[in-house]
């Protein structure tokens, strides 16, 4: 179905159309995870090799994207493309490997061309295709339903509304491997160790926190003016204040000292107990800085003490320390 070509509308009216329908065609994938959704599921998370994924044109474009997300996700993953197939490119696949082939007619003949091959290793083939009684689909041992009422071309020529569904179902098949494989904000990083993603943040709290007799730690009995002089001492803005038995109990920052001078006149006798931050905000040693420094954003704060499983201080992350290692 075609829609006409209807000059009386805004571009702005026509963008917003275009949004209803695709978004529309995706909101009724969600139909469609079922049985099958789950099989290719299994079928993917116990392969022992890589995912080969295949598609012509348009399709080609939406299954690179695909392998990449799902390469990125910890399934390792590659595009072949049909055309390339025939002339040695299918040399790639080996019998340990699934096959994802995309093809919203089911009928790309370079794509029916791979088939003997795919048979002859015993390979498993998971079809997305929007025909459910194409040759693709009927060959496949499963097939991911990914029709659609209508393109969002007004001509209903251009792949539009049928790659982005395409697109989410991929994005579906990663997402869901992900949660399965236990993948973490870790692995993940560990994957991107350049660019915006990755840039410094494989670093862990223990990596970057100032420590040992750099540590400014007092006692909570100390007094008020003396913390004071540590601070200025050591530079960092604020003092770690732990108990008798070396546990955190409260941290004396610039602001609690400002706002201290500001309500008492007199001042010889406080100690850092009385005034101090309780409860501040930590982190583990093993933490990502990357999650620190969000945690610093959240509170508005500049610093982090590090403790450890009985809560005692063992360091602190300071926020210039993190952009100084490249962690944003």
């Amino acid at each position: 179905m075609s829609m006409v070509l209807d000059k009386t509308k805004t571009l702005e009216q026509i963008a917003q159309e275009v949004l209803d329908i695709e978004a529309n065609a995706i909101l009724k994938l969600k139909e469609r995870v079922g049985n099958d959704f789950a099989k290719a599921i299994d079928i993917i998370y116990n392969c022992k090799g890589r995912i080969i994924i295949t598609g012509m044109g348009k399709s080609g474009h939406i299954g690179r994207k695909i392998a990449a997300t799902l390469t990125s996700t910890g399934t390792p993953s590659y595009f072949l493309h049909p055309a390339e197939s025939t002339h040695g490119d299918s040399g790639i696949i080996t019998r340990q490997d699934v096959v994802i082939a995309i093809s919203n007619s089911g009928e790309t003949a370079e794509l029916l061309n791979l088939l003997p091959l795919i048979k002859r290793f015993g390979v498993p083939l998971i079809a997305m295709t929007g025909k459910l009684n194409s040759t693709l689909s009927q060959k496949a041992d499963v097939t991911l339903d990914i029709s659609i009422e209508r393109e969002a071309c007004p001509l209903g020529k251009a792949p539009t509304t049928s790659t982005t569904a395409t697109l989410a179902m991929g994005d579906a098949l990663a997402i869901c491997l992900l949660q399965k494989r236990g993948f973490t904000e870790e692995d993940f990083l560990l994957f991107h160790p350049s660019g915006a993603l990755g840039k410094g943040i494989l670093y862990k709290a223990t990596d970057l926190m100032i420590k040992d007799e750099k540590l400014p730690v007092v006692d909570d009995a100390i007094l008020f003016r003396d913390a004071i002089k540590i601070i200025s001492d050591k530079k960092l803005g604020c003092v770690i204040v732990v108990n008798k038995n070396g546990v955190l109990v409260g941290i004396l920052t610039d602001g609690d000292i400002r706002r201290t001078l500001m309500k008492f006149v007199n001042i010889e006798n406080l100690t850092v107990k009385d005034v101090m931050t309780v409860n501040p905000k930590t982190v583990q040693p093993d933490e990502l800085a990357a999650k620190a420094l969000a945690v610093m954003e959240k509170y508005s704060i500049t610093s982090l003490v590090v403790v450890d499983e009985h809560s005692r201080p063992i360091g602190l992350l300071h926020v210039h320390e993190l952009l100084k290692a490249g962690v944003a």
